[in-house]
């Protein structure tokens, strides 16, 4: 059987999801995947990306990163999809994304398909799981798969977020803790994908 198929489809202003994000393909690639890292457009104007120099310069430092398709979801068996919150929703870059898959859906292509999510947030309790369950009310729509990490594995007791990995972007980097989480998330995606794919060709 041929390796499952995951885009990790994101966005990121200053580079937190974007580490988030890297993590995530490291995992799925680990776990045997074919991976594409993607990130959405930016759509905010030019002034106020400027008033934030760390978030101009990670639009910088990622012009090497493939902005994101619609044939990256259609090419998928599963995707992760990454988003700082904002005030409790995903941000406005990575919904218009999801606005022009109608297409798709139309056509059934997202049916059937495994989703997750990962974000991010400036403080602790800055809307991490009501930007996941927002992006959950989307997979529905598609008809996906949702896998989130559960207290599935012992590094979900660490990094204590069930639905999805996040991290507190106030407190720094990610560190270890969101990164192993992240990758044990993709890893776990992939694993159901791969079942999923053997138990349809069977």
């Amino acid at each position: 059987m041929e390796p499952v198929n995951v885009a990790v489809i994101y966005y990121s202003a200053t580079g937190t999801v974007h580490a988030l994000a890297r993590a995530a393909a490291e995992g799925a690639e680990k776990a045997g995947a074919n991976v594409r890292l993607r990130k959405v457009r930016e759509l905010a104007p030019e002034a106020a990306i400027e008033s934030n120099p760390a978030w101009g310069q990670h639009i910088r430092d990622t012009t090497d990163v493939v902005e994101a398709a619609l044939d990256d979801l259609a090419w998928a068996d599963a995707v992760l999809f990454g988003t700082p919150t904002r005030f409790g929703t995903p941000s406005g870059q990575l919904k218009a994304f999801i606005d022009t898959t109608g297409p798709l859906w139309q056509q059934g292509q997202l049916v059937g398909k495994v989703y997750s999510a990962l974000t991010a947030s400036t403080t602790a309790h800055g809307g991490q799981e009501s930007t996941i369950l927002a992006l959950s009310n989307v997979f529905y729509h598609w008809g996906g798969i949702i896998v989130p990490p559960g207290y599935t594995d012992p590094i979900q007791y660490q990094s204590g977020n069930p639905y999805g990995t996040s991290h507190v972007s106030g407190d720094g980097p990610p560190g270890e803790v969101a990164l192993e989480a992240v990758r044990y998330q993709a890893r776990r995606v992939v694993d159901t994908a791969t079942a999923l794919k053997i138990g349809r060709a069977a």
